[in-house]
């Protein structure tokens, strides 16, 4: 059963982002859904690492509002297929920016084998308990040394400490290890890149101002501060930090 901070900050916090980027406008849409993990710099990097190219089919796993997706179809030309098992979250991704979106969970996805050309999985492996499940179906959708960017969570040791609700980090050493059982060499990673440029930062803190107005007195609305909350504290203390992985899938 998916916690219910989870689906506060996945499924509620969605319908609610859709919501303020109605009322403020497009230029909000991509910042404000790629709030919590994806930027541009990021983005950038995992696209160029991918060799991501116009018409090529890249597939996002756990899509959420469907920000990365729709970055990437902007600036590279790709057709994006969207895969989201939470509902809102998969109706705003659509009201937003009319993507293919398909609601499914990650470990079992309605998609054929060898039919997409690269796949992208961000923040997603630390909410998943058979990360090994997913990463295989993943392997089995992607075409002949197609490439998969990550970005993970990442436990800078074992099970040390209490994880926000929903979320078992990998360490480095397993990340790599799970990579290699499932079939993918790993080609490069980096640390994720600091800092969104001021617009874009902007953009998004307006969207969620815009929904902690309407809905601070709501309780889905103080579980996924919380979530945050967390986060932020695991982040500042070195606990836990964000990597960027560009790996392929091997024959």
């Amino acid at each position: 059963m998916t916690p219910s901070a989870m689906i506060a900050e996945f499924d509620d916090g969605a319908g609610w982002t859709a919501d303020a980027v109605e009322q403020l406008g497009e230029r909000h849409a991509i910042p404000a859904a790629c709030r919590g993990s994806a930027d541009p710099a990021a983005l950038a990097w995992l696209a160029e690492a991918c060799e991501l190219s116009p018409g090529s089919r890249l597939l996002d796993v756990g899509a959420g509002v469907g920000g990365p997706a729709a970055w990437a179809a902007k600036r590279f030309g790709v057709r994006p297929v969207l895969v989201e098992p939470m509902p809102v979250a998969c109706r705003a991704a659509a009201r937003l920016f009319g993507l293919p979106v398909v609601r499914a969970s990650g470990e079992r996805l309605p998609i054929r084998a060898e039919s997409v050309d690269a796949a992208w999985c961000l923040g997603v492996l630390c909410t998943v308990v058979d990360k090994a499940a997913l990463l295989r179906e993943i392997h089995r959708v992607l075409g002949p040394n197609a490439p998969l960017g990550l970005l993970v969570v990442v436990a800078r040791s074992p099970r040390s400490f209490p994880a926000p609700d929903g979320n078992l980090f990998p360490t480095q050493r397993e990340l790599e290890e799970l990579l290699a059982t499932t079939g993918f060499d790993l080609i490069e990673q980096i640390d994720r890149p600091g800092g969104a440029p001021l617009s874009w930062s902007r953009r998004a803190e307006q969207v969620a101002a815009v929904v902690a107005r309407r809905h601070r007195d709501d309780r889905a609305f103080a579980l996924a501060a919380r979530q945050s909350e967390s986060f932020a504290r695991l982040f500042a203390s070195g606990q836990v930090s964000m990597r960027l992985i560009h790996a392929v899938k091997r024959p």
